[in-house]
């Protein structure tokens, strides 16, 4: 039995004798197969590789967790420590006893929470190795695909883990899509944590919003309308998104701003003729 991890979306299988024909979270149209065709890997295979994982201090109460040499989708994993509660937003799919001991040695995870179906990977063996629950929006469960006793679905808009710890559902990029909400870090400004239900662009002062990334789908005005109304009550100064592109400041301000030039392109008030 082994556990496959698809080469392109990072996302690890269940025990299996024989790898899977088709990855699902590839095969729709946000992600994409592999031109050369679908390939698996397992955990075991890549810790045999050169495969390790960089924890980076990015402020006060907050680390990158990034593999390299790149893999999958290549996001950036974060571990947030605020006021005693850890947690770990997003995930990567390489874990090794380096990794554990380097997250232990900063206080450990308390809790795991994801922003869409792309992040999930290898977010059991993570759960398993620490002892904590998995926090996945009921509207994105038929996506798992691995299931565990540890993953908790939670319901409705919002979901409070501590009281300066919320999880926020937009969706957009997907149904159950995701943010987290950090009232106490970027100097006690508050930061949004948010993969890419809210994207950083090339321009870091501003972001964007999209259906699929790869095949540069776009989101309708009315969901783009109503993502930004739900961040609106929000404070928040700081955004990281999952590639480490951060707007440093002002990003409360600048995803309201977006997400009207975004609205303004898409009723065709941005052309030039």
């Amino acid at each position: 039995m082994k556990r496959p991890i698809c080469i392109t979306c990072g996302t690890q299988y269940c025990d299996m004798e024989v790898d899977p024909e088709t990855c699902p979270i590839c095969k729709e149209e946000r992600q994409y197969v592999n031109p050369d065709g679908q390939e698996w890997t397992t955990l075991i295979d890549m810790q045999k590789k050169q495969f390790q994982n960089q924890i980076i201090e990015e402020e006060k109460g907050l680390y990158s967790i990034t593999t390299a040499p790149t893999f999958a989708i290549g996001q950036t994993a974060y571990l947030v420590r605020s006021n005693g509660f850890n947690v770990l937003w997003d995930c990567v799919s390489y874990l090794d006893e380096a990794t554990i001991q380097a997250v232990k040695d900063l206080g450990g995870i308390d809790a795991i929470a994801l922003s869409h179906p792309h992040y999930y990977s290898s977010q059991v063996e993570w759960a398993e190795a620490f002892q904590v629950p998995i926090y996945i929006h009921q509207d994105d469960a038929k996506w798992v695909m691995r299931e565990n006793e540890r993953i908790v679905f939670w319901n409705g808009e919002s979901l409070k883990l501590m009281p300066h710890l919320t999880i926020h559902r937009l969706g957009g990029h997907f149904l159950g899509g995701a943010v987290l909400h950090v009232k106490d870090l970027s100097g006690g400004k508050g930061l949004l944590l948010t993969g890419d239900i809210i994207q950083v662009v090339a321009d870091q002062e501003w972001v964007s919003f999209m259906y699929s990334y790869p095949n540069l789908i776009p989101l309708p005005a009315n969901k783009v309308k109503e993502m930004a109304q739900k961040v609106k009550p929000l404070k928040f100064d700081r955004l990281y998104n999952a590639f480490h592109r951060i707007v440093e400041s002002g990003a409360d301000e600048a995803v309201q701003r977006s997400a009207t030039r975004y609205l303004q392109a898409l009723e065709g008030e941005l052309f030039h003729t």
